[in-house]
């Protein structure tokens, strides 16, 4: 099992309060500093907490339109190279490799539905990128969220 139930509830804590000590997640779970400072350790050495920097809010920067744009590409020297120009693009959020009919999936904002167009046409000149679809977000009624995962693995883990 990746983490358990004290593992679990650290997350949970941090997730709330980003800005907590080690020293604060000690006295609120109950547990030694040197326990809290180990399993923060031993959490990220293993990759399940991956980074502790704020969570901004693109909107609130003036990127008030989220689209998800699916690619097309040319493989003929594979995903990374495309991937790597689109890293370029400030306004690509993510790029996810997918099956199916398309190659990649990306989530991007823009400031306006002008400014879309003009985030697509910086996809479209990538090169190996050879057709785009787009669509716009509209709401986020599930934001990204990991947690209810986090409390999820140690009951999985009691079956």
């Amino acid at each position: 099992m990746t983490i358990d139930q004290l593992d679990a509830r650290l997350i949970a804590l941090l997730a709330g309060e980003p800005k907590l000590g080690v020293l604060e997640c000690s006295r609120r779970l109950g547990v030694a500093r040197g326990t809290v400072q180990a399993r923060l350790d031993r959490l990220t050495a293993r990759g399940v907490i991956t980074g502790f920097g704020p969570d901004i809010a693109p909107a609130a920067l003036g990127y008030d339109v989220t689209a998800f744009v699916t690619l097309q590409i040319r493989q003929v020297s594979g995903h990374d190279p495309v991937a790597d120009q689109l890293a370029a693009i400030p306004q690509v959020l993510e790029v996810h490799t997918i099956t199916g009919g398309d190659d990649m999936h990306c989530r991007v904002v823009a400031r306006s539905n002008a400014d879309l167009q003009r985030v697509i046409d910086l996809i479209v000149d990538v090169r190996g990128v050879v057709r785009t679809s787009s669509v716009i977000a509209l709401d986020t009624p599930v934001p990204y969220r990991v947690l209810p995962l986090v409390a999820d693995v140690p009951r999985q883990g009691k079956s």
